[in-house]
C-alpha cells in the first residue's frame, strides 16, 4: 500500500503567481501581445487581469479621470460628453442625459433627484462589444479598459452564463466639485 502525502495549502499559496499590477496598463506591452494574440483571446486576457487586480481608485470621478479624455470630448447633439457630466453633477435636464449615455456605454444605476448633490453613480462597460470601443478606438487608445478600471472606483463583473456573455463593469461617481 502506497501513501500518497497531499501538498500543505501553504505550499499550494506559494507556488501560485499573483498579479501585482495589470501588464495591460503599459500601451507598449497591450500593442506586442495583440500582434500574437486573437482579438478575442487578448480582451479576456486583459478582462481576468483586470478582475484579478480590481479597481485602482485612482480618479473615480469621471469629469477628471484621465482615461475617460477621449469620451468627454466627444460631441453628441451638439454637446460634449464633458459638458453632459457637468450639467448632470449640477442637477439640470433631470433625466434626459440617460439615453445619450448609452451611446457613450455608460448607464446611470443611481442618481439622487432631490434637492442636494445628485451623487450619481454611472457604471462604463469594459466587456468585448462595448460601446465605447469605437470611441477609444478612433483616439488610439487600446488599452482603454485597463486604463478605466484603474481610475475607476470599483470593477463589478457578471459571470458568463448559458443564455448571457461576461459583463464587466467599472463604476465611477459622479459628485458636484467642492466650491
Amino acid at each position: 500500500m502506497t501513501k500518497t502525502n497531499t501538498p500543505s495549502p501553504k505550499r499550494r499559496e506559494e507556488g501560485v503567481a499573483k498579479l501585482t499590477v495589470n501588464p495591460f496598463l503599459d500601451a507598449e506591452f497591450y500593442a506586442r501581445m495583440r500582434d500574437y494574440t486573437e482579438r478575442d483571446a487578448a480582451i479576456i486576457k486583459e478582462l481576468k487581469a483586470i478582475a484579478e487586480i480590481r479597481a485602482g481608485n485612482k480618479q473615480p470621478d469621471p469629469r477628471l479621470a484621465p482615461s475617460l479624455q477621449a469620451l468627454r470630448d466627444t460631441v453628441k447633439k451638439g454637446l460634449t460628453f464633458g459638458e453632459m457630466l457637468d450639467r448632470i453633477a449640477a442637477g439640470k435636464e433631470k433625466g434626459l442625459w440617460e439615453p445619450w449615455m448609452t451611446t457613450f456605454g455608460i448607464e446611470i444605476r443611481a442618481v439622487n433627484y432631490g434637492a442636494g448633490p445628485r451623487n450619481a453613480c454611472l457604471v462604463l462597460d469594459l466587456a468585448a462589444n462595448a460601446p465605447a470601443h469605437a470611441m477609444f478606438a478612433k483616439a488610439g487608445i487600446q488599452n482603454w479598459r485597463s486604463l478605466a478600471a484603474d481610475d475607476c472606483s470599483v470593477v463589478r463583473s457578471e459571470k458568463a452564463t448559458e443564455t448571457s456573455p461576461l459583463k464587466v463593469y467599472a463604476v465611477f461617481y459622479l459628485d458636484p466639485l467642492p466650491a
